[in-house]
């Protein structure tokens, strides 16, 4: 006598269940999930005040008269953007940015080049070109009046002094020269770290095949070396100019603003420190703010670009 196993018999409708795989966005939340107190804390720390800030430079608003407070919409950009002063620092931060970035980026490289050479002691050197982009911002400006510009006591007058020159006042007589090079003297090393790693990754290969060509160091400089640090000229120029845009400390500690050395973020301070016109300073802000997002814009994308040359030469 045989036996046939029959098929268990099929769970009824209400007792059957159905395990589903969790959704994609399920898995997206629960991934991002422990970054939300940061990305909470990021946004209550500087997209708050932000937005507080483009609010107050909607209002005609004067901290030593608060009842005198109403709305003028746009009227407080008009005057930054067509009072005396106030153009005159744009103008002074335009001016004060390109040449900083500029002297920066010439020093810069040819530090770069000398540091991609082997030398004894090349790694010391490398310590101490760096250590100026290391020192606090106002150390550094106290640093430049009081040790090299001071025209009793300084480094400057005292070499000139040495030599039977003159024993100029260097902050009267050259003021934006003086904001300059102390600026320059800071930023130099970080436009020589960009460099040296963009001359680092050069195709040696590539150098070596010109070289055995007939071309001199001349030649591989204009035709091969300048080409392929032209990315990190670019990115060295935007992170550069996002900074000393928004430079305040060498300004306030060499001059105070004065001898037509006030930038835009000296007369934010002075509009809203020294006139408490909070409206007015909250407007000069917003438009530091923006012009410091367009080029970081730019910086981004460069930044980019180089990530994607780097991953397809891999």
């Amino acid at each position: 006598m045989t036996t046939t196993a029959s098929a268990p018999a099929a769970a009824p409708d209400h007792v059957r269940t159905t395990v589903r795989p969790p959704s994609s966005r399920l898995k997206a939340w629960a991934t991002r999930a422990p970054l939300l107190p940061a990305l909470i804390f990021m946004i209550a720390v500087t997209q708050l005040p932000f937005v507080a800030t483009l609010v107050i430079s909607l209002f005609d608003w004067n901290s030593l008269y608060p009842d005198a407070r109403r709305f003028t919409g746009l009227a407080n950009y008009g005057d930054v953007l067509t009072d005396p002063d106030l153009r005159k620092s744009v103008w002074t931060t335009i001016l004060l940015t390109v040449a900083v970035v500029l002297a920066s980026l010439v020093l810069g490289l040819a530090l770069a080049l000398l540091l991609d050479r082997r030398f004894k002691g090349r790694g010391v050197v490398r310590t101490l070109l760096i250590a100026p982009f290391l020192v606090v911002p106002v150390a550094a400006a106290l640093l430049w009046k009081h040790v090299l510009y001071n025209p009793e006591y300084g480094l400057l007058n005292g070499l000139l002094h040495y030599v039977g020159g003159p024993q100029p006042d260097w902050i009267s007589n050259t003021p934006l020269l003086a904001v300059e090079a102390s600026l320059v003297w800071q930023w130099t090393p970080f436009m020589m770290l960009i460099l040296l790693a963009g001359l680092q990754s050069r195709d040696q290969q590539q150098i070596e095949a010109a070289r055995v060509d007939g071309a001199g160091d001349w030649q591989i400089f204009v035709h091969l070396t300048l080409p392929h640090l032209r990315r990190y000229l670019e990115l060295g120029a935007l992170l550069g100019s996002i900074y000393i845009v928004q430079n305040f400390d060498a300004v306030f500690t060499l001059t105070s603003g004065g001898l037509g050395t006030a930038n835009l973020p000296y007369t934010v301070y002075q509009s809203f420190y020294q006139a408490h016109e909070n409206g007015l300073a909250s407007a000069a802000g917003v438009l530091v703010v923006i012009g410091s997002i367009v080029i970081a814009t730019f910086a981004l994308r460069v930044v980019s670009s180089l990530f994607r040359e780097e991953v397809s030469r891999a």
